[in-house]
């Protein structure tokens, strides 16, 4: 089955410490903690099954998100037609928290928002670049895209989460009008 026998501790070595970026990754692209565990441990299974033909001193962390992503767009087929209306309640619901009447900044739960309401395409792409600081030339190769659409996507995903996030520091008083009050007692 295996050109060499998979080693255990070299696997382990190699794979294990990226777990929880693909996690974080499989949570924020599928918005679901039980359907992010599956699809992490999924990939972990494929990429033990391919442990043998991996090459020892490339980079493990882009192999590893390249099967993730590969796993998600499997499961995605297969999700296609569920709606998960109630499991989206349940997760605002969860993640709902009690805000200051005048917040010092946005909170993490509001920019996870702005970035959860991205396009797919858009947000795997912010993401894996952003928060995982993939090379445009890797983020190609995990998605199977020119780079040049990577790029694209990145600058309209980018423009898209500025916009959300201009207009919702706006409604909290942040940004160039605190700019100007700034500027002129100065």
């Amino acid at each position: 089955m295996f050109s060499k026998p998979p080693q255990t501790g070299e696997f382990e070595r190699a794979a294990l410490p990226h777990v929880n970026e693909l996690y974080r990754t499989a949570f924020r692209l599928l918005g679901d903690g039980a359907r992010a565990e599956d699809v992490v441990q999924e990939t972990y299974l494929q990429a033990w099954k391919s442990f043998a033909r991996f090459e020892p001193g490339t980079n493990c962390r882009a192999w590893l998100f390249k099967i993730l992503v590969n796993t998600i767009h499997h499961h995605r087929r297969n999700w296609f037609n569920l709606r998960r209306v109630k499991d989206s309640q349940e997760i605002l619901e969860q993640t709902a928290v009690c805000t200051a009447p005048v917040p010092q900044g946005i909170a993490q739960e509001e920019i996870l928002r702005a970035l959860d309401g991205l396009p797919a395409d858009y947000r795997a792409a912010v993401l894996l670049a952003d928060v995982e600081e993939f090379s445009y030339k890797e983020i190609a190769g995990m998605l199977e895209l020119p780079v040049g659409t990577v790029m694209s996507r990145l600058s309209r995903g980018r423009k898209l989460l500025r916009a959300q996030l201009s207009e919702l520091a706006r409604s909290y008083g942040i940004g160039p009008a605190n700019q100007d009050a700034k500027e002129g007692s100065a």
